[in-house]
C-alpha cells in the first residue's frame, strides 16, 4: 500500500451535499449565506451556469451554526462537499452505481411559488435514487409584513396574525403539493422522527433568517443517519465530470467520494468498451470556501479535484473511476455491470443522447416513465450513425424516427431527412416537447391512413384561365381547402359526378398533389368545360357514404376547413 495516502481507514468523510431546485428559487444565494460569498451576482443573469462545488470544512460550519455549540453537539464529520447545481441539470451529473453520489441533498423552493416542473423532476429523480433531503423553503422575506424575531421557531410562531396566516396558508399549500408526489413533510421542529417525515426549514438567503437552523438540521441528519455511508475506505472512488482545457493544459473535474489519491496513481475509468486506464501526473483540489485550486500530492475523499492524466483519450463526462490496485479484471466486471445497468435498452423505440452517464441515466429514467422506449442511448453529440438509425425507425414505427438529446450538439453537416431531432438543456420541457410531436405526428399518421381511403378537398374554378375547352377539358383552379391529386373523382357544386383528375400542373410542372391556396391546372377527362362547367363555380372531391362515415368518426383529426367542406359535400350529396 502507498502509504502516502491520507486515510484513516473507517474514519469519516466529508458528506456530499447536493443543492437543488427550480431556477430562482435561489440555491446559490443559500450557498452564498453558507460561504460569505456572492458567486450568485457573479453569474450570468444570477443564474448557474454550470455544476461547481464548495468544500465547507468543520470551523465553517461552528461559526456559522452557533446552534451546534449551544445544543453540546460533538461534530464528527470534518466539514461538507457541497454541490450546487444548474436548475436544468439537477444531479445529471451526479450519479455512481447503485444510485446518486450525492449522501444528501438541500432541496431549495421558494414558499411564493411552490413546486414547479423543475421541482417535481428533481423531487422523482430523488425518489429514484433514494437520496434523503431536506427542504429549504426559502424567500420568507416576501411574506407581506414578516419581521426576524429572535431564533426561528420564535419568529414563525410569534408574527403578526395577518402575517401568519399568509404563511401558514403557502405553507400548508406547500405540503399539500409536496404530498401529492408521495412524500409526508412538516417543520423540522414538529418533527420526532426524521425517516418518516421530510425536514422543512423556513428560510430567507436575503437576510439569513434560518440559514443557522438548516445548516443545524444538516449536520444532524448526516451524524444520525449517514455515518455507515460516510466511513472511507481505500478504495479511491470518483467520478468525472467533465475533460477541460486551461492554459493549453487538459485536466479531469472529478468528485472524490471515496479513499484518497496521490499523485503517480494509476486510476482505471468507466468506458463503454474497455476501461481506461491512466497514470496520475497531476492532483489539484478545491481549496475551502474557494473557486480556486491548489496543487498537491495527495487528495483525500470527499473533495472537489483536477486530475491531470497521461491517458485522456476516449474519457466522457458521467463515468465512473477508481484506483488500481492489481484489480484490472475485478474492475472491468464492475464498470460493465454499472453502466450496462445505465443503459438498459429495449428492441425497438428512439433514440436518446445526452452529455453525461448521469444525465443520460436521468433522462432515460424519465422517458421509461412515460412509457417510451430506447432503442439506442449513448453519450456525447448527435453523430451521422444516430440519423441512421433514426431513418431505421421510419420501417418499424416512425413515431420512434426520433433523436432526443439532453444538453448535447449536432455534429456539423448532418442531413436530417425525416428524421427528427429535438434538443433542450431542461429535461421535463425536452420530454414534454417530444409527447406534444408524438401526439402531433401520430395525429398525422392517422389522418394520411384516412386521406389514403377518400380525400376532402374543394376547388374554386378560376374562368379567365380555360386553356382547353375538351378531349380533356384544361382549365385554372385555386384548391381552396384539402387536397386534390391524380386521380381524385370530383362532383360539381350541385352534387352532380364531374370526371376523375386526369392531371395537375403548376409553372408548366407536373404534379401529384396540390393543397390549400395552390393555383394550377387541371385536366379532366369526357368534360366539355363550356357546356359542362361554364356555371359551375365550385368542384369538390367525391366521398363515398362509407368514407363520410369514416371521416364523421375521426373528426378530431381534420382541420376546421376540412370538417367546413365534409358538411359541405354531405349537403350536395345528400347523404346527412
Amino acid at each position: 500500500m502507498n502509504r502516502e495516502r491520507k486515510i484513516e481507514l473507517g474514519k469519516l468523510r466529508s458528506p456530499i451535499v447536493t443543492v437543488v431546485g427550480h431556477v430562482d428559487h435561489g440555491k446559490t444565494s443559500i450557498l452564498d449565506c453558507f460561504r460569505g460569498t456572492s458567486v450568485q451576482k457573479k453569474e450570468s443573469g444570477g443564474i448557474t451556469q454550470k455544476i461547481s462545488y464548495t468544500k465547507f470544512p468543520l470551523e465553517k460550519i461552528r461559526s456559522k451554526c452557533p446552534l451546534i455549540e449551544a445544543k453540546g453537539i460533538r461534530l464528527e464529520i470534518p466539514g461538507f462537499l457541497f454541490i450546487d447545481t444548474p436548475g436544468h441539470a439537477a444531479f445529471t451529473n451526479l450519479r455512481k452505481r447503485g444510485g446518486s453520489l450525492a449522501d444528501l441533498a438541500i432541496l431549495v423552493i421558494s414558499i411564493k411559488e411552490g413546486i414547479k416542473p423543475q421541482t417535481a423532476e428533481v423531487l422523482q429523480i430523488l425518489k429514484t435514487y433514494k437520496t434523503p433531503f431536506l427542504i429549504a423553503l426559502n424567500k420568507l422575506d416576501t411574506i407581506s409584513g414578516w419581521k426576524k424575531q429572535g431564533d426561528l421557531k420564535d419568529s414563525v410562531e410569534t408574527q403578526a396574525i395577518n402575517v401568519a396566516q399568509e404563511f401558514q396558508e403557502a405553507l400548508l399549500t406547500f405540503q399539500g403539493a409536496l404530498n401529492a408526489h408521495g412524500f409526508d413533510s412538516a417543520l423540522y421542529y414538529e418533527i420526532d422522527d426524521f425517516t418518516k417525515k421530510i425536514a422543512i426549514v423556513p428560510c430567507s438567503a436575503k437576510t439569513g433568517e434560518g440559514i443557522s437552523e438548516l445548516l443545524f438540521v444538516l449536520c444532524g441528519l448526516c451524524q444520525k443517519f449517514l455515518k455507515e455511508r460516510l466511513k472511507v475506505s481505500d478504495a479511491a472512488k470518483g467520478v468525472i465530470l467533465e475533460i477541460k482545457k486551461e492554459k493549453a493544459v487538459d485536466y479531469a473535474e472529478s468528485i472524490l467520494y471515496d479513499g484518497a489519491l496521490n499523485v503517480g496513481d494509476e486510476i482505471a475509468i468507466a468506458s463503454f468498451s474497455e476501461p481506461i486506464v491512466s497514470k496520475i501526473r497531476a492532483l489539484e483540489e478545491i481549496e475551502p470556501l474557494s473557486i480556486k485550486y491548489k496543487s498537491a500530492k495527495s487528495v483525500s475523499a470527499a473533495s472537489g479535484v483536477r486530475i491531470h492524466l497521461t491517458n485522456k483519450e476516449g474519457v466522457l463526462p458521467g463515468m465512473p473511476f477508481q484506483r488500481l490496485d492489481n484489480n484490472l479484471e475485478e474492475l472491468k466486471k464492475a464498470f460493465k455491470k454499472e453502466i450496462s445497468g445505465a443503459m438498459e435498452l429495449d428492441k425497438r423505440g428512439v433514440i436518446v443522447k445526452a452529455e453525461s452517464l448521469g444525465s443520460l441515466d436521468a433522462l432515460m429514467h424519465l422517458l421509461r416513465q412515460e412509457n417510451i422506449q430506447i432503442v439506442k442511448a449513448g453519450i456525447g453529440p448527435i453523430s451521422k450513425g444516430d440519423i441512421v438509425s433514426a431513418k431505421a425507425n421510419l420501417d418499424i414505427d416512425p413515431l420512434d424516427a426520433i433523436i432526443v438529446g439532453f444538453n448535447v450538439a449536432l455534429d456539423e453537416g448532418l442531413e436530417l431527412g425525416n428524421v427528427k431531432v429535438l434538443t433542450g438543456e431542461v429535461v421535463y420541457k425536452l420530454i414534454e416537447d417530444l409527447q406534444v410531436w408524438r401526439k402531433a405526428r401520430s395525429e398525422n399518421i392517422e389522418k394520411e391512413r384516412l386521406m389514403e381511403m377518400e380525400t376532402i378537398c374543394k376547388l374554386e374554378i378560376l374562368p379567365k384561365f380555360i386553356f382547353r375547352n375538351s378531349n380533356p377539358a384544361i382549365f385554372g383552379i385555386r384548391v381552396l381547402g384539402g387536397k386534390v391529386r391524380v386521380g381524385l373523382p370530383l362532383i360539381d357544386d350541385k352534387g352532380e359526378e364531374a370526371a376523375r383528375v386526369k392531371s395537375l400542373q403548376r409553372e408548366k410542372e407536373s404534379v401529384n398533389e396540390a393543397f390549400e391556396g395552390d393555383e394550377l391546372a387541371i385536366s379532366l377527362p369526357g368534360v366539355n368545360f363550356e357546356r359542362r362547367l361554364k356555371e359551375i363555380k365550385y368542384l369538390y372531391s367525391y366521398i363515398s357514404k362509407g368514407g363520410m362515415k369514416k371521416f364523421r368518426e375521426n373528426e378530431d383529426l381534420l382541420s376546421s376547413k376540412e370538417k367546413s367542406i365534409l358538411r359541405e359535400v354531405g349537403e350536395l350529396e345528400k347523404l346527412e
